[in-house]
């Protein structure tokens, strides 16, 4: 059975918003993007790499999704290619979502009890990058499995966060790497006892 791994990049406060372009998510007037790029390095790639392992699937709910992509196939680079060959499963509320790009496949209704099936019949793990909404929606449903958290020493008091108000989780520890750029790379896995 495959795992569900959320690998995302959050600040000291939590926030996911924006981290990789000024102009990547500015809803609710955030001002803060791309506040994770002084901090980029080889040690964060190769940890996703990591847990993404060499046989993977996304998961991103529709605006990461559109983002994302379009932003990698602008800049072209090494993830271009790893994107858009990679199966990709999207979450969206609307049933007639147009997915553009390869390898894409709609989500819609029940996510979680898709998302349960998609797990059951691959031992692929579906990697979640950014797609908060998607996040809180799985962790209520108790389809996380494993937290790649890349934690940057930035304070922002303002963005969307990772763990909103709303969310509630305990937590293990199971790994934690400071790289040179003084990103904490932690590792953790929900505590179900």
């Amino acid at each position: 059975m495959g795992k569900v791994v959320v690998a995302n990049h959050v600040t000291l406060d939590g926030v996911m918003q924006g981290p990789g372009r000024p102009d990547e998510d500015t809803r609710g007037g955030f001002s803060h993007g791309g506040w994770a790029v002084p901090y980029a390095d080889q040690a964060t790639v190769h940890k996703m790499g990591e847990r993404m392992g060499p046989d993977h699937a996304f998961l991103f709910g529709h605006r990461t999704y559109r983002q994302l992509l379009e932003s990698w196939n602008r800049q072209g680079g090494p993830f271009k290619d790893a994107l858009l060959n990679t199966p990709k499963y999207v979450a969206s509320r609307n049933p007639e979502t147009h997915l553009e790009w390869p390898h894409s496949t709609l989500l819609h209704g029940d996510v979680a009890a898709a998302v349960q099936e998609l797990r059951a019949g691959t031992s692929s793990n579906l990697v979640v990058m950014g797609s908060g909404e998607l996040i809180r929606s799985l962790m209520a449903a108790g389809q996380i499995d494993e937290y790649l958290l890349m934690i940057h020493p930035v304070v922002l008091g303002t963005g969307h966060q990772l763990f909103a108000s709303t969310s509630r989780a305990a937590l293990r520890l199971v790994e934690a790497e400071p790289t040179a750029t003084d990103v904490i790379v932690a590792l953790y896995t929900p505590d179900r006892r």
